[in-house]
């Protein structure tokens, strides 16, 4: 089958879209990297979050409201398909803070976040200590915990189900998937693209670059400039517990099997992914200050991935003026805004042409002179 698209990371953004397109009966070869590739989902904590998203960028926390509006549709809709269940759970989510100043600071700056949206009632409340413990009974806080921000629409998924689902959709509405394909060379080829691989060339007439931190890379030999950069983050997890986590935090999540995952880590390390004894010293303070109870449980597994961060750390989402056809998509959070990525963007590039409400993320934003 010769694709109407070609879609170059396999990846949850890069599957998102595909999915999408293939809803849309285009005929979508999805080309996934090796095994040894900078994947993302490596270290993805699985939250479909809004709270706190978009400060200074109002387009983003639209963006991602969006997203999350569409979330249990896209949701039931690969449950029904794939015959799975990717527990997902929308009850809120917490962010937690430490003493009186750290709870005012939370209240302000989300407060800033609704202003700047300017419209509608707040989708997110302060807790006290007495009202986060009383939500919280089986997690004992500790003493410089004041309370909370709860964000009513927050949640949390698997997400490697997730990524499994999206794959099986796609095969399952027509698209296809080739695996360990490292696209190499982009080449112009009259109005199509040739993309060469292992002694393979394979054509289409649109391509979507959704190849995370090898984007760049690809993206320059189709005339889009998009500035990426790794950042990475290290997660630990715990044994399996008994239930005491109701509600996913940032930084604190219980899954449904049990093990907690802690995290994540912020530090520019390059394309480094080992895991430190420092970043898991460091977790395990920020985890145990929460719940002193944790310092007594078993760690299991510690491990790093790399984010996919633009300088402004949001979206890229462009299309080539030179090379019409061709389109790049980057992202951090591919989870939370997987289903816009299948719905809204997919739609956008099946009809040829991104719409006017994603230019605050093309990459022209960066074009701006640095003062001497």
């Amino acid at each position: 089958m010769r694709p109407d698209i070609i879609v170059i990371g396999g990846g949850t953004v890069g599957a998102a879209i595909a999915y999408g397109l293939a809803k849309r009966r285009e005929k979508v070869l999805l080309l996934d990297g090796d095994d040894g590739d900078f994947r993302a989902a490596q270290a993805n904590f699985g939250l479909v979050w809004l709270q706190g998203k978009g400060p200074g960028m109002p387009a983003y926390q639209g963006l991602t409201r969006r997203s999350i509006d569409l979330w249990r549709g896209f949701c039931d809709e690969l449950e029904a398909s794939e015959q799975t269940n990717l527990v997902y759970e929308q009850n809120g989510g917490l962010a937690f803070c430490f003493g009186e100043d750290g709870f005012e600071k939370r209240r302000l700056d989300l407060m800033r976040l609704h202003n700047q949206r300017g419209e509608g009632e707040p989708d997110w409340e302060m807790l006290d200590r007495a009202a986060l413990q009383k939500l919280m009974p089986r997690a004992g806080l500790g003493p410089d915990v004041s309370g909370a921000s709860y964000g009513r629409r927050d949640g949390h998924v698997n997400p490697l189900r997730l990524l499994a689902a999206l794959h099986g959709a796609l095969l399952r509405h027509g698209g296809s998937i080739r695996h360990k394909a490292r696209v190499e060379r982009i080449d112009a080829a009259g109005s199509e693209f040739r993309l060469h691989f292992a002694g393979e060339t394979l054509v289409a007439p649109r391509i979507v670059i959704a190849a995370g931190l090898g984007s760049p890379a690809l993206a320059s030999q189709v005339g889009l400039d998009v500035p990426v950069r790794p950042e990475r983050g290290q997660v630990l997890v715990t044994e399996r517990l008994a239930p005491f986590l109701p509600l996913p935090a940032s930084g604190l999540r219980q899954t449904g099997e049990g093990t907690v995952m802690i995290g994540a880590t912020k530090d520019n390390s390059g394309f480094d992914v080992s895991a430190t004894a420092d970043a898991a010293a460091g977790l395990s303070r920020k985890t145990v200050r929460i719940v002193p109870a944790l310092a007594d449980v078993r760690l299991v597994r510690q491990w790093a991935g790399l984010r996919i961060m633009t300088p402004d750390s949001y979206p890229i989402y462009a299309q080539s003026l030179t090379r019409p056809g061709a389109f790049v998509a980057l992202c951090h959070s591919g989870v939370t805004l997987a289903a816009f990525h299948s719905e809204v963007l997919a739609s956008a590039i099946a009809a040829g042409a991104l719409p006017d409400s994603l230019s605050p993320f093309h990459q022209s934003r960066f074009d701006v002179p640095q003062a001497a």
